[in-house]
C-alpha cells in the first residue's frame, strides 16, 4: 500500500531513519520523494553481474564508464528535486551526458532497470525519453522477461523482448553487445554476448 506523506516533520524523520540504516535509495520525481523497497539479493546479484559483464565486454580502453547505480537528473543545478536511480548506467567516451560529480545530467547512453515489486520502473520511461537516454534494458522477474527499449523520435519504444519460451536475441545499437534470456539452474539468466562473438557471459 502506498503512503503519501504531507507532514514535513514525518518526511524528515523517515528520510533520516532510512539514511541511518543505509537504505536511502529514494528518488525524487519533480519534488516528490519516492521511497522504494530495498532490493532483494537476486536484484543486487543481477546488478553486479550485468555491470561486470558490460565492463568486461567494453574494456577499459573504450573510455566507457559503467556504474551499478547513479543519480541521473535533467538539470545541473537543483538536481535533488528531480532525479532517478537506474540500476546500471553506461556513459560512452563521447557521451552527451554531463558528469556533475554528485550526479549525471542528461542523455545516458545505456541503462538497465530491474523491476521489483511495488516499484515504478515503467513510469520512468517518460523521464528517460525526455532526457534522451539512447537505450534501456528492462529486466522483469514476474514472469521473467527482458525488454530492449530504444530512443526514436524523442520517445523510448520497445524494440524486442526475450523470454524463456522465446529466447530471442536483442541486439544493442549503442553498445557492441546482444542480450537474451536463458534457462538457468536456480533462476533464468541473462546471456550477454559480444556482437563479434568473441565473448559470452551470464548474469
Amino acid at each position: 500500500m502506498a503512503t503519501f506523506v504531507t507532514d514535513p516533520r514525518i518526511e524528515e524523520s523517515l528520510s533520516a531513519a532510512r539514511q541511518a540504516y543505509d537504505i536511502d535509495r529514494d528518488e525524487v520525481w519533480e519534488g516528490v520523494r519516492m521511497m522504494t523497497p530495498l532490493p532483494n539479493v537476486e536484484h543486487q546479484d543481477l546488478v553486479s553481474r550485468l555491470a561486470f559483464a558490460l565492463q568486461s565486454m567494453l574494456g577499459n580502453e573504450s573510455g566507457a564508464r559503467i556504474f551499478p547505480g547513479i543519480n541521473l537528473s535533467d538539470r545541473v543545478q537543483g538536481w535533488e528535486q528531480n532525479f532517478r536511480g537506474p540500476d546500471v548506467a553506461v556513459f560512452l567516451s563521447d557521451t552527451k551526458a554531463k558528469n556533475c560529480g554528485t550526479h549525471w545530467c542528461g542523455a545516458a547512453d545505456f541503462l538497465v532497470e530491474i523491476v521489483s515489486p511495488h516499484d515504478r520502473t515503467r513510469d520512468k520511461l517518460a523521464f528517460y525519453s525526455q532526457i534522451g537516454v539512447r537505450e534501456l534494458l528492462i529486466v522483469d522477474r514476474q514472469p521473467w522477461a527482458i525488454e530492449l527499449w530504444r530512443l526514436h523520435d524523442r520517445q523510448l519504444v520497445e524494440t524486442g523482448r526475450s523470454t524463456i519460451d522465446a529466447t530471442t536475441f536483442l541486439d544493442n545499437q549503442v553498445l557492441p553487445v546482444r542480450f537474451r534470456l536463458a534457462q538457468g539452474a536456480e533462476r533464468p539468466q541473462i546471456e550477454v554476448v559480444k556482437l563479434d562473438g568473441s565473448q559470452t557471459m551470464l548474469a
